[in-house]
């Protein structure tokens, strides 16, 4: 499947979930392969918020200058904004892999950038790396990131369109995210259709499970039960 091919009643219907219950429903469809997932808590500027697009992604650093002349660092970050403002399909997600030796030294997130990249059609973001402007960044634009931080030092972007690694999960540029809280896990397209399915049926499993454990005269016994006809729910 493409990235052209799922549709936005498709990514609604993802948005309906956390992402832990996304990683179940991944679990069950590629049970023979890992799936990429944060793996270092974040903090996040919407707790309750959900975000669901296309990765877009940079590389930043901080701890020095850019080694580039003046115009050729402009010319990086314009090209940047260029693409989270027009890679198809969206709506897109803003992946940013903080490079320097201590991630977070400077925070590229911001008022302004918050407010500039919303303004562009970008959903969020997730990043290894630090924000700051709590107080003034934009809404609703969720920002799951690595730290807090200050100040925002040099931070330039270094590259755009590569791949990147945020806290253990590797993306690619166009990749399907799911982001929320509690982490950020890539839905590989070629199972996106699938996973509504796998969700449905990872409820209904639980469900059976969670009404044992909640009923009256719970025990080992009923609970012994209760997994047993979970199982047999395909």
């Amino acid at each position: 499947m493409a990235a052209s091919d799922i549709t936005p009643a498709l990514l609604a219907e993802l948005g309906k979930v956390d992402t832990p219950t996304i990683c179940n429903a991944l679990e069950m469809v590629m049970q023979r392969e890992l799936i990429r997932f944060t793996v270092v808590p974040f903090v996040s500027t919407e707790p309750d918020a959900v975000i669901v697009g296309f990765a877009r992604t940079c590389t930043i650093r901080a701890e020095a200058n850019s080694s580039l002349p003046g115009e050729a660092k402009k010319a990086l970050r314009l090209k940047w904004y260029e693409h989270v403002a027009n890679a198809k399909p969206g709506p897109n997600i803003a992946l940013i892999q903080d490079l320097d030796s201590r991630p977070g030294t400077g925070a590229f997130w911001g008022e302004v950038n918050t407010t500039v990249h919303k303004g562009l059609g970008v959903l969020g973001c997730v990043t290894n790396g630090s924000i700051r402007d709590l107080g003034m960044v934009a809404k609703p634009f969720p920002l799951i990131a690595g730290m807090v931080n200050p100040s925002h030092a040099f931070v330039h972007v270094t590259g755009v369109g590569e791949q990147v690694s945020i806290h253990g999960m590797v993306v690619s540029d166009g990749e399907l995210i799911h982001a929320d809280r509690h982490g950020a896990v890539v839905i590989p397209l070629d199972v996106a259709t699938k996973v509504p399915g796998a969700i449905d049926l990872g409820a209904r499993k639980e469900k059976v499970i969670l009404d044992a454990a909640t009923s009256k005269g719970f025990n080992f016994e009923v609970l012994r039960k209760a997994l047993s006809s979970s199982e047999e729910i395909h």
